[in-house]
């Protein structure tokens, strides 16, 4: 009696052992999964899949931004063809500081940030130092995110931090990035120009 009494209290225990682990296992896949999340427009099934990898502080990137994707949104991304994703490659730390906003805003947030940041790019990089940046930097963050201190959390968030470096190493050992813009078509890296009809004629070519 003495020994079955031990086997089912060695079975609970067990059994509670497998239920903590398969608990602490899922809730480590959320996480990753919620981390490894991307900032992406158009739809998951779309053929044409085009990443852009791009610095924030970048003039260029702006310019692309601003002037190219908006053309692209339009004619291949409203239209179902096209799915555009973007991955941040931070060139400085006021790159990083931005990006790391980025990701720490809600989904539905991102790319008005995102926008907003290209279109004052001018402006909220001016400054003489890291400090005087990530001040201009919380000017357009307050439009988007109210709650007092989540600035701050955000900037030091490692999750966030480690996600954007993984990220650019991973993107740099993968396409071998040498400047940003870089326009990665179906996991195929542009050649030449980023202009539009650049683009176009590959997109044009996979549809």
């Amino acid at each position: 009696m003495i020994k079955t009494f031990l086997d089912h209290r060695i079975f609970y225990i067990l059994k509670i052992f497998i239920i903590l682990i398969f608990l602490s296992v899922k809730s480590f896949a959320d996480d990753s999964n919620s981390i490894k999340n991307e900032i992406t427009i158009g739809s998951n099934e779309a053929l044409v899949k085009i990443k852009i990898l791009s610095s924030l502080t970048c003039p260029h990137c702006a310019n692309f931004h601003i002037k190219v994707l908006p053309e692209i949104k339009k004619k291949y991304v409203d239209t179902g063809k096209v799915q555009i994703i973007f991955i941040d490659f931070p060139l400085d730390q006021a790159a990083f500081n931005a990006s790391k906003l980025l990701h720490c805003l809600e989904k539905k947030k991102q790319i008005n940030f995102l926008d907003n940041i290209y279109e004052n790019q001018h402006e909220w990089t001016t400054g003489s130092n890291i400090s005087d940046i990530n001040n201009n930097l919380k000017e357009i963050f307050k439009k988007l995110e109210s709650s007092d201190g989540k600035f701050d959390k955000c900037l030091i968030d490692e999750k966030i931090s480690d996600k954007i470096l993984n990220g650019r190493i991973e993107a740099n050992q993968k396409y071998s990035i040498n400047a940003t813009p870089t326009i990665i078509i179906n996991e195929k890296k542009l050649e030449g120009s980023t202009s539009f009809e650049n683009i176009k004629k590959k997109i044009e070519k996979i549809i």
